[in-house]
């Protein structure tokens, strides 16, 4: 087994920077530390880690070290690695498999690599570690007490295979729990996309055509700070529900067929495949922004828009330009990857703190609780939802009201 398969380890001081200042700014993750610091939960246990690999999933890392776990990290996206933090990590101690840039034969090497720990606990971004251990790592089964899914895609996938019965460990889907996907998923999406956006293209978003391709909760943020930036936002979706929602919200909503002609940025974040595909290529406008924002890139269909194009060209970082029969130039950012990972720094620090202080909660529900857990997808315990939120409250300063025992009695009960 390979220690650790990093770029350069010279780059660690850089990381290390960046990890002291995410700490300075994840109040939650540093109380955790210490309380995993105490009473050493993981002791005995190993841990593998696959989240982009950055500098708030190094912390996670360590706080889930500091309770005695042996971990392992690898990065869920090639282009969201950072390598001075990778190399920050292993001079600490833990073991890293990953690179920038990695190739999809290296990228999966990687994986396989973190999971030569043989874990037992598995913390997972998109399903991909689930997946292998469903596959050609099923030899490492045994060891798995269970783990924790990070995204909407992850989740979609374990679910599947929970209804055909073939789910092999439980798993729990940090993804559904309130303190995730009301705050991740809106305000961390929606701030971090936009990031990506506009430092990879220094262009205005005020009255512009933004078209937000789904108004799931990450949908929904992007489509607010859209607005807040002054732009016309146009939703596309498939749910009629949602699709209410977003006209209650204030929103434009049309079938992408229409909404491709008049659009100048486009945002897929559906976890769905093939959203923008040749016929909306067809009819964009000359210069039209094509990001995604859904976990795997296949959003946008970028074999299509390759065919179609008799130039391809980089016009800047993570910006590529492709020019149709006609002459209209579609600019495609960051591969199709998650463009607020690969050309940005992801979730401010103070959302992924309180992402990651589940993560690790689950990760030690596991630990405590592993042998009463069936294989079947689990909901965030309430009591870890609930206490992540008053964490979060406290040190922020801020104080709410309790409910006096008459109250308590009064909703319990069915009567005056």
């Amino acid at each position: 087994m390979k220690d650790s398969v990093i770029r350069d380890i010279s780059l660690a001081d850089k990381g290390k920077q960046k990890i002291e200042w995410v700490k300075k700014n994840m109040p939650l993750l540093r109380y955790l530390e210490e309380d995993f610091t105490a009473h050493q939960y993981f002791k005995g246990l190993r841990i593998t880690v696959c989240v982009h690999l950055e500098a708030k999933t190094a912390y996670l890392a360590k706080v889930l070290a500091a309770g005695g776990a042996e971990v392992a990290v690898t990065g869920s996206n090639p282009l969201s690695t950072q390598d001075d933090v990778a190399a920050a990590l292993v001079q600490d101690g833990l073991k890293v498999y990953a690179w920038y840039g990695a190739t999809e034969k290296e990228y999966f090497e990687h994986l396989n690599y973190a999971l030569d720990i043989k874990p037992n606990i598995v913390i997972d971004d998109g399903g991909d570690l689930v997946y292998l251990l469903h596959g050609e790592r099923q030899d490492l089964v045994s060891h798995v007490l269970g783990g924790c899914e990070e995204t909407t895609t992850g989740v979609i996938r374990l679910r599947a295979r929970e209804r055909e019965g073939l789910l092999k460990f439980p798993m729990i889907s940090v993804n559904d729990a309130y303190c995730k996907y009301l705050f991740d998923n809106r305000y961390g999406t929606g701030q971090s996309v936009w990031d990506g956006i506009n430092r990879t293209t220094n262009l205005i978003v005020s009255g512009k055509n933004v078209v937000i391709v789904g108004y799931g909760w990450c949908g929904k943020g992007c489509a607010m700070r859209a607005k807040g930036l002054g732009a016309n936002v146009i939703i596309c979706e498939v749910d009629p529900v949602k699709a209410i929602e977003a006209v209650m919200d204030g929103y434009r909503v049309m079938p992408m067929n229409e909404a491709a002609k008049i659009g100048d940025i486009f945002i897929t974040v559906t976890g769905c495949k093939r959203v923008i595909y040749d016929e909306h290529y067809k009819v964009m406008k000359d210069g039209a922004i094509l990001a995604n924002a859904g976990h795997f890139d296949v959003e946008i269909c970028i074999p299509e828009l390759e065919e179609m194009a008799v130039e391809k060209k980089e016009m800047r970082k993570n910006i590529m330009g492709y020019r149709m029969e006609d002459g209209r130039w579609i600019y495609l950012l960051a591969e199709g990857r998650l463009v607020n990972l690969a050309a940005g720094d992801g979730h401010p620090a103070e959302i992924m703190d309180m992402s990651f202080a589940l993560q690790a909660l689950c990760a030690k529900y596991i630990a405590l609780n592993h042998s009463v857990l069936e294989n079947k997808v689990y909901a965030v315990p309430e009591e870890i939802d609930k206490y992540v939120a008053r964490l979060k409250l406290q040190r922020m300063g801020i104080h709410i009201d309790t409910l006096t025992e008459e109250q308590r009695k009064y909703l319990s009960s069915w009567g005056e």
